[in-house]
C-alpha cells in the first residue's frame, strides 16, 4: 500500500471511529508461539559480514491490512502484504543508517492498524505486548546471543515498530541495564513519548541535544493545520526538533534541512544517475509545537503529501539526511565518551 493510502487510512480511522470499533478481532492471532528466528527467512535485514563498529536494530511500521473482516488481527509472520510493506519502509527509513552502522531487522506479527487505531491508547499498548512486542523481544535477544558480539546499537522503529520500541526500552531495558549501557540512541518515530512514560520508566532519558547518547528521540510531523486528530499522537508528547536536534519552537528553515527523499508511485526511494538515494533540498521545514507535542512542517503542500495534513508517512522522508547525519554525531560522540573504558 502506498504512502497517500496508507495516510488516508489514517484519516478513516478518526472519521470512522464508531464503524471500526464495531470489526472486532477478526480470527485470532496467527498463533501464539513466537517465531524462530535462527531461521534466515524470518529477517528483513541481516549484516552477515558486520564491518562497522555500530549495529541499528530496525523495527518496521505497520505494513499489514486485514483483507477481509474475518482475517486475524495478528498477521503471520511470512503475511506477503506484510513482507512487501516492510522491504518499502526498510527501504526508505532503515537505509538513513546504512553508511554508518550493521543493519539487523527481524519480521514479527503485526496487528491491523485500522483495528489497532480505534482503540484507547491502553489497549493498544495491550496488543503490543500480546505479540507483536514479545515477537521483537525474541529477535533482538537472539540478535544479541548471535550477531551482535558486544558492539554498541541504535534502536530505530516508526509508528508499530516505535510502539514496539517503547515496550521494548520499557521491559527488556529495565531487566537488562548491561544492554542498556551500549545504547547509544534509541529513534521512536511516529509515536508520542510522554512525561507519564519517562515517570514510569525512570531509567529512560529523552534526548535534548544532537549527540547526547544512550537516550530516545522522538518526533511526529503534522501541518500547521489539520482537519482530523493524529490518531497516533498523545496529549504531552515530547517531540525534538529533526534539523535542530533541539526542544524549543524556533522554526528551522527548510534551508537548513540537509536533505529529504523522494518516493515514487510505488513508496520506494527514487535514485539518481548513480544509483544512490536521491537527495531533494529545501523541501521540509521543521517547528516543535510544544502544546501539541509535533513538530509542525508548513513549507509542503498538504494537497500533495495529505490533504488531512498528517504527514505520519513522512516523518523519516521528510528528514532523512537530517536523520542519517544524526546518528553519525550521536556515534562519534558515544566513541569519544567511551574511549577510555
Amino acid at each position: 500500500m502506498g504512502c497517500m493510502a496508507q495516510l488516508r487510512k489514517f484519516a478513516g480511522v478518526v472519521t470512522g471511529l464508531a464503524l471500526l470499533l464495531m470489526i472486532g478481532c477478526g480470527g485470532g492471532s496467527s498463533g501464539s508461539s513466537v517465531p524462530d528466528y535462527s531461521q534466515t527467512a524470518n529477517w528483513l535485514v541481516l549484516s552477515s559480514s558486520a564491518i562497522k563498529n555500530v549495529d541499528v536494530f530496525y523495527i518496521y511500521p505497520t505494513a499489514y491490512k486485514k483483507a477481509t473482516p474475518s482475517d486475524p488481527v495478528f498477521c503471520a509472520i511470512d503475511n506477503p502484504t506484510m513482507v512487501q510493506g516492510a522491504q518499502r519502509a526498510y527501504q526508505q527509513q532503515a537505509t538513513a543508517f546504512a553508511p554508518y552502522a550493521n543493519i539487523f531487522a527481524p519480521y514479527y506479527r503485526q496487528v491491523d492498524a485500522t483495528y489497532q487505531l480505534a482503540l484507547p491508547f491502553d489497549q493498544q499498548d495491550e496488543n503490543i505486548r500480546k505479540v507483536p512486542g514479545p515477537d521483537v523481544i525474541a529477535a533482538f535477544e537472539y540478535y544479541l546471543q548471535h550477531y551482535n558480539n558486544g558492539r554498541p546499537f541504535i534502536l530505530v522503529g516508526h509508528s508499530q515498530g516505535a510502539a514496539v520500541l517503547k515496550y521494548l526500552l520499557a521491559d527488556y531495558m529495565t531487566l537488562h541495564p548491561d544492554v542498556y549501557q551500549r545504547m547509544i540512541a534509541a529513534y521512536v518515530i511516529g509515536q508520542s513519548i510522554t512525561p507519564q512514560y519517562l515517570a514510569q520508566n525512570s531509567h529512560l532519558r529523552f534526548a535534548t541535544g544532537s549527540s547526547d547518547t544512550g537516550v530516545i528521540v522522538s518526533w511526529n510531523t503534522e501541518a500547521p493545520t489539520t482537519t482530523i486528530p493524529n490518531p497516533v499522537t498523545q496529549p504531552g508528547g515530547i517531540a525534538i526538533n529533526p534539523i535542530t536536534w533541539t526542544l524549543g519552537e524556533n522554526t528551522a528553515a527548510a534551508s537548513q534541512n540537509l536533505g529529504s527523499l523522494q518516493l515514487d508511485a510505488t513508496g520506494f526511494p527514487v535514485l539518481d544517475q548513480y544509483g544512490e538515494i536521491l537527495r531533494v533540498t529545501g523541501l521540509a521545514d521543521a517547528r516543535v509545537d510544544q502544546a501539541k507535542g509535533v513538530v509542525i512542517c508548513s513549507t509542503v503542500n498538504p494537497a500533495v503529501y495529505n490533504a488531512y495534513g498528517i504527514y505520519h508517512n513522512f516523518d523519516i522522508p521528510f528528514y532523512f539526511f537530517n536523520l542519517r547525519q544524526n546518528a553519525a554525531d550521536r556515534i562519534a560522540h558515544y566513541f569519544s565518551a567511551n574511549s577510555g573504558s
